[in-house]
């Protein structure tokens, strides 16, 4: 035991230290944005609720004024130390996710629980009034300099700044499938740079990926070395025993360097992941998604106010739309398609009209004709000559996908979930593809938030039954936010 230590150390003395890295460098941003956030909501709501230092109101005798002050800055100390405390800074969760944003929100809802406290103890005039102008006005504040700073990073990152350098261990094909996701998503800060395969081969690229082959197994402290590696991603735990992963933490320079697993399990959200440890051994709990109970009545109800709202406020819009379309070319206004929604059952989804009348007859001859849009499955043409003109600016801000709001307020359709496929492309799908029907099809979903027409087939299945498998209320509301981001700036729609 002594010599493993021993060895373990001189391997850890061995490896180079590293210097301050981006995360100490983002770090410092965010304590300056958080700083500044706290001192502004904490001035702004202390001015209001009557609570201002003696050289702000004026008057330097006002013992109101000096309790305020006292108030005021303990506030402020408390909510930067909570900040800190509920690691909503920490490296693992700024960039990409909604954890730091549910960090900040539990920092700051502490903060003001315990000034809610001191508002009962304490005989202070206006304190209520600054807890409520102060969580009112801080929890916005906050999540916007916090949203401002991840676009910056995650600006850096596409450019291949500011991320880990990470090392690929395991199989080739396991390390082509894992490189694949990791650069699909350079938001969440990975950016490979080597791999290491059992085959012993220390030249060459992982075919398919471009990727250097830095060295094998048995070299893999020499190949963090020559690569400057501070991260080590197992794709594939098959050519390692348990004792050699534990050797292999106890490698890594503490603080410095890090280890991290990808499990077999692919496309499964955070929230049906628990880890549950059993005498020391890490184990995974999948949860089976499930398709009844509070969440679907809670999503339905939020489809029904939701459409309904949006019903009447875009009521003007909807039928100065129509008259357009009627006074433009000849036809209906609205386009009514079947489509195959929940568990496989048609329904005719309505769209207002973007196409001549005889569009479906020239479906035939054009699909022969060479594109790049669309894929395998859906046909997809930029320029299609059977679209009108004003079809085109319809479907290049989506407007022609309005009169789906009835469609999700009787209930064919949700707000959000999985394209509604046609019946012809329904009967090219693989068996596993049927799984999206276990939720009603959406206006919008993860489809139309990254890339929509853009993305090819298989893109397209795995993102609709990522969304199958996993959604949540807090997601959908994102998707919508995205959604309205992809619309107004016409990404990949035609």
């Amino acid at each position: 035991m002594t010599e493993v230590i021993q060895r373990t150390t001189l391997s850890t003395r061995a490896l180079p230290r590293i210097t301050a890295d981006w995360a100490t460098v983002f770090g410092r941003i965010l304590i300056t944005a958080d700083l500044l956030a706290v001192i502004t909501t904490i001035t702004l709501a202390a001015s209001v609720a009557g609570l201002s230092a003696p050289w702000m109101s004026g008057s330097f005798n006002s013992q109101m004024n000096t309790e305020g002050l006292i108030v005021c800055s303990a506030s402020a100390v408390i909510w930067l130390f909570f900040l800190a405390a509920t690691a909503s800074r920490s490296p693992r969760v700024v960039g990409t996710g909604a954890t730091e944003y549910r960090r900040v929100v539990q920092a700051t809802f502490l903060v003001f629980g315990l000034v809610a406290l001191i508002a009962y103890v304490l005989d202070v005039p206006g304190l209520r009034l600054f807890l409520a102008f102060g969580l009112g006005m801080g929890i916005p504040l906050l999540v916007t300099v916090r949203w401002i700073a991840r676009k910056w990073l995650v600006g850096q990152r596409k450019r291949g700044r500011m991320s880990r350098s990470v090392l690929l261990v395991g199989s080739l094909d396991t390390i082509a499938t894992v490189a694949s996701d990791v650069q699909r998503n350079p938001a969440a800060g990975f950016k490979v740079v080597g791999a290491c395969t059992p085959s012993g081969v220390v030249a060459g690229t992982v075919p398919g990926t471009g990727i250097p082959v830095s060295g094998s197994l048995a070299s893999l402290t020499q190949a963090l070395d020559a690569t400057g590696a501070d991260t080590v991603i197992i794709t594939s735990a098959n050519e390692f025993s348990p004792a050699q992963v534990r050797e292999l933490s106890w490698k890594l320079e503490p603080g410095q360097q890090h280890l991290v697993l990808a499990p077999s399990l692919t496309d499964i959200g955070g929230p049906r992941l628990h880890t549950r440890p059993v005498n020391g051994l890490p184990l995974i709990h999948v949860e089976t998604p499930r398709y009844e109970g509070g969440k679907l009545y809670a999503k339905r109800l939020f489809d029904i106010v939701a459409s309904g709202a949006l019903i009447l406020v875009l009521s003007p819009v909807l039928l100065g739309i129509a008259m357009v379309i009627r006074l433009s070319t000849p036809g209906t206004i609205l386009f009514r398609q079947p489509r195959v929604g929940l568990k496989g059952s048609e329904f005719s989804m309505l769209k207002f009209r973007s196409m001549y009348e005889d569009a479906e007859d020239r479906l035939a001859d054009l699909a022969h004709v060479g594109r790049e849009e669309g894929n395998a499955v859906m046909f997809k043409m930029r320029d299609d000559p059977r679209v009108t003109p004003i079809g085109k600016f319809l479907r290049r801000y989506s407007l022609d996908e309005l009169p789906q709001l009835f469609n999700v307020f009787l209930g064919s359709m949700s707000l959000v979930g999985p394209r509604p496929p046609l019946e012809r492309e329904v009967v090219q799908y693989s068996d596993h593809v049927h799984r999206r029907f276990l939720v009603k099809p959406g206006i919008t979903g993860l489809w139309q938030v990254s890339g929509r027409s853009d993305l090819d087939w298989d893109e397209t299945v795995r993102l609709d039954l990522f969304y199958v498998e996993n959604w949540t209320m807090i997601g959908d509301i994102f998707i919508l936010w995205k959604t309205a981001r992809a619309v107004i700036r016409g990404e990949g729609a035609y």
